[in-house]
């Protein structure tokens, strides 16, 4: 049987101390050498020693000591100390403490007195107690507060002792009379909250007596008075009106504490919109006036609850919301836009939008090192407005696109995407959209900006004149051809190797030029300096990034430069009336892509071109060579179809989902109707009638009502035992986040009684007991339900195993029946979740751990072995709908889930049909932490065979 303990303190056991050592201090006279050894005695007897020994010690020689540090440490040895035998009853020995005790308590000093009185808060043996009763009572009338406030607690833990009410029978009228004339706030709290614990009429009656006083009495006070209005509430809903009265008076007290819980006891127990109403105008100005981080982030949780629960009321507060975002912290500033984004309505938007707009451009001072961080968040906040209301594209974009050339390569990805679907869904903006991406496109200097550009030059650039500018734009960004020059000298490769590791690239002209100093030189010496080196492009030079962007060995992006300019000279030979031109831009394309293969095929850089991207630009070179209109129209419809159809389809999505979500009822047929207008109103404000009226309707629509289904609860029940066993075991497991509940019902099926009953559990995995078994007797064919808590600390497939040990009464030997293993499923933990395909690939490319499973299934079609793998896995399918289509024997999609841990489990499936309609290929499961790698694996080789 474990001892219940008051008192934790860290022990060292590498130097444990020795009982005679200790004795010879505490008899001595050296006050330091005592208070060392009290300190080390409480240390051993808190580790589990008994020391009985020193007890008589201590009485001759410490008691009678004047020091205070001694005494607390003596009353810190009393708590600890074995003050009973093994049948329960009071050790004789403890008689010597209680005249101590006693003069403690009429000591003239207060520190004594107060100790004393706390130490008594612990005690719970009736004898030692009762004789110490009439001085305590002394105690509540001593002039000194400390000793009052500690009277009164003493008070209140030997009036809920198991027999404290015979102890003291007149104790709440007593502590009544002691609040209405004591003073002291500490004193008056204690007070109240003895009356609160353990005679809650008298508190109530005390609270609505003063209830035109609340505002005024001190923080701790009206904590606990808010305390007394949840409990009181929820025993009785009926009486709520009268006390959110009292709660919306304190929304106007001076101390943040009690302002931050009125708000939420407010939103717990009404929903009348005044109330509510209330609450969060309370939580903004928090927000507002707290620099704590960690206030905020708390305050931003209740919000996001309150969005969810009460959007309507939260709209009309978007803007006090959005003030939040003066804070520096980034944490703060993405809680706060999720929130915002979701209070949006055609009402609010301009002046979202707005705010947005100023965020963005402070984030170009460079005072701030996240700045670039941000400024990604804000741009993907603008553009799901943009794509909510079309009508803010027109404010934002252009705005937007000076950051094209950001250093931050995520915002300027960001914005790029933002260009490529506004361009689309708003016809309005592509002339102006188009210009002004022409105009900076010799700014942009990350790649994936650049191909996305591209790509739109390519696809939006319509009239003459945009597809001649687009055509020059990217002539001019490449530079002069070829992109390097081999000398005549015999010693060509070297240098031009040389050159490239110094610094750039030499143009191709073998004229000499005369420098500075009068030397010469070969012209492509002096113009060495022409070009930036491949990793800095240098916003002042007009040309030049796509050059030194393939320089450094980019040939994808070489690819996408041929596929753009292919576009531009198929839309130039409809728009462009002269062949001579053209043909005349037809031969630069054909140029360009045919000096980008030489330079990928060269000895100048470091990696060739790869097969992919050479394969491209050759099939550009052979497709302008030789047009056929059935080309034509791939090339220059085709690709906007599949673009228009792929945002339509994540529109749908998007709808779908909402619609998913309005839909979940939880309202009973059966529940009973309350009908609003046959109330009666007499005596009743605004704020009550407010507060039914929302009641009812939450009946109705049955928000009162848990989501748990007991019918899902027989799903969840494992049998532990057999039917013939003598004791018969079932368990209903309840994973909850961070912890598993077993509910473990044992039946005795004999017609003896069973004692010593104990259900023994153990682990493996990452799993961990919490409480330590107990016994229980079972009376003859009746049951017991026994909680077993387990701790979880990672995602990974744990197993509990045990058994159940019993007694009978004729048999002394313990009987034991082994239990079946519970398994612990992956699947309890993980749950289907959203992110976006550029967040999936950078986690792809960060995550250490992958595990390969080959494909090894009886299903035959690739679309249903996909949809088994969902199934089994719990997992979303990130890829589209219409990506999946068709019949062509290949399949590869990409699925997502996260733990409840805050881990990220990230999965693809690549299959292909074989000639005997197998299938075959691989799941490969990549993410942070091993054990949810493996357990996925395990998980999926077991599940997918499928068939069966």
């Amino acid at each position: 049987m474990e001892k219940s303990c008051t008192l934790l303190i860290h022990f060292d056991k590498g130097t444990p101390a020795i009982a005679n050592e200790i004795r010879e201090a505490l008899e001595g006279n050296d006050v330091p050498a005592k208070i060392d050894a009290m300190k080390k005695a409480v240390m051993l007897l808190l580790n589990g020693e008994t020391l009985p020994q020193l007890f008589i010690t201590i009485v001759r020689y410490v008691l009678p000591s004047e020091d205070h540090t001694i005494q607390k440490l003596l009353l810190l040895y009393l708590e600890i100390i074995d003050k009973t035998d093994a049948k329960g009853r009071v050790l004789p020995e403890m008689i010597l403490i209680c005249q101590n005790l006693r003069n403690n308590l009429q000591h003239p000093n207060e520190y004594i007195r107060g100790v004393t009185l706390r130490f008594l808060c612990r005690l719970n043996e009736t004898e030692i107690i009762e004789p110490l009763i009439p001085s305590v009572l002394q105690n509540l009338e001593h002039r000194h507060p400390f000793i009052r406030r500690n009277a009164i607690l003493a008070v209140m833990s030997i009036y809920k002792l198991p027999h404290g009410e015979q102890l003291l029978v007149d104790a709440p009228e007593m502590i009544e009379k002691v609040l209405s004339s004591e003073q002291d706030q500490s004193a008056k709290r204690n007070a109240f909250l003895m009356l609160f614990t353990c005679a809650q009429d008298h508190a109530i009656n005390y609270l609505l007596t003063h209830v035109d006083r609340v505002l005024e009495w001190g923080e701790l006070l009206q904590m606990v008075v808010l305390d007394l209005i949840r409990k009181v509430c929820r025993t009785n809903r009926g009486e709520k009106g009268k006390y959110i009265k009292i709660i919306i008076s304190l929304l106007n007290a001076p101390s943040t504490a009690v302002v931050y819980e009125c708000a939420g006891t407010l939103v717990s127990l009404s929903s009348a919109p005044t109330a509510i109403r209330a609450a969060a105008n309370t939580y903004c100005q928090l927000l507002l006036s707290q620099s704590d981080h960690n206030v905020k982030l708390i305050v931003l949780d209740q919000l996001n609850e309150l969005k969810s629960s009460h959007r309507d009321i939260m709209v009309d507060l978007i803007m006090d919301v959005l003030r939040a975002l003066s804070s520096p912290n980034l944490d703060i500033r993405r809680k706060t836009l999720d929130i915002v984004l979701e209070l949006i309505t055609p009402r609010n938007i301009s002046e979202v939008i707005l705010t947005l707009k100023k965020e963005v451009v402070k984030t170009q001072g460079g005072e701030l090192e996240k700045n670039g961080e941000y400024r990604q968040i804000l741009i993907q906040a603008i553009h799901s407005c943009a794509i909510k209301f079309p009508e803010v594209a027109s404010t934002v974009v252009h705005m937007l696109m000076d950051f094209l050339g950001d250093s931050n390569v995520g915002s300027a990805v960001d914005v790029v995407i933002f260009v490529r679907e506004i361009i689309e869904t708003n016809p309005k903006l592509r002339v102006s959209i188009i210009t002004r991406l022409l105009d900076t496109f010799y700014q942009i200097r990350a790649a994936r900006v650049c191909s996305c550009a591209l790509w739109i030059i390519g696809e939006y650039c319509l009239s003459l004149s945009e597809v001649e500018s687009g055509i020059a734009t990217i002539k001019q960004c490449l530079g002069e051809l070829p992109f390097y020059s081999v000398s005549e000298d015999g010693e060509d490769t070297d240098s031009s190797k040389k050159a490239q590791q110094v610094n750039s690239f030499a143009v191709s002209s073998r004229r000499p030029a005369v420098l500075s100093d009068g030397t010469y030189a070969t012209q492509s010496a002096a113009s060495e300096t022409a070009f930036s080196p491949p990793t800095l492009v240098q916003g002042s030079l007009a040309s030049g990034n796509l050059r030194s962007l393939l320089l450094t060995g980019d040939f994808f992006l070489g690819a996408v430069v041929a596929c753009t300019l292919t576009k531009l000279i198929l839309r130039l030979e409809e728009v462009q009336p002269s062949k001579v031109e053209v043909n005349k831009a037809s031969s630069q394309a054909l140029l360009i892509m045919v000096s980008m293969l030489q330079l990928g095929q060269s000895l100048v850089l470091q990696h060739p071109i790869d097969n992919d991207s050479y394969d491209r630009i050759v099939l550009c070179i052979r497709l302008l060579c030789n047009t056929g209109d059935e080309i034509r129209k791939i090339w220059l419809q085709s690709c906007r179809q599949s673009f228009v159809k792929m945002l339509s389809e994540k529109q749908l999505q998007e709808t779908e989902e909402i619609k998913a979500k309005a839909l979940i009822s939880y309202a009973q047929p059966d529940d009973l109707i309350d009908f609003y207008h046959l109330k009666s109103r007499k005596g009743m404000s605004q704020l009550e009638l407010e507060d039914e009226v929302q009641d009812d309707l939450k009946r109705a629509t049955g928000e009162f009502i848990k989501e748990g289904d007991d019918a899902n609860k027989l799903n969840r029940i494992l049998q532990l035992t057999g039917f013939s066993d003598p004791v018969y075991a079932e368990a209903y497991v309840t994973v909850h986040h961070y912890d598993i509940v077993l509910e473990v019902t044992v039946i005795n099926r004999t017609k003896g009684t069973l004692q010593n009953l104990c259900l023994e559990l153990a682990t493996m995995g990452d799993l961990k007991l919490v409480d330590r078994p107990q016994n229980y007797t079972l009376a003859p064919e009746s049951s017991k339900q026994i909680k077993a808590n387990i701790k979880v600390s990672s995602t990974e497939t744990g197993v509990i195993f045990g058994n159940i040990v019993y007694e009978t009464s004729n048999v002394h030997e313990r009987t034991v029946v082994v239990l079946n293993d519970i398994h612990v499923d992956i699947m309890d933990y993980i749950s289907p979740a959203v992110c976006s395909d550029s967040a999936f690939r950078t986690m792809w490319a960060e995550f250490e751990w992958e595990n390969k499973v080959a494909v090894n299934t009886v299903i035959q079609e690739e679309r249903e072995f996909l949809d088994h793998i969902i199934k089994s896995t719990n997992m979303k399918c990130l890829t589209a709908p219409s990506a999946l289509d068709g019949e062509c024997g290949f399949l590869a999609a990409n699925l997502y889930a996260k733990s409840v841990f805050g881990e990220d489990a990230l999965v693809n499936v690549s299959i292909e049909k074989q000639a005997d309609d197998k299938l075959s290929g691989y799941i490969r499961i990549r993410s942070k932490t091993q054990g949810i790698a493996l357990s996925l694996g395990d998980k999926i080789t077991l599940k997918q065979k499928g068939g069966s």
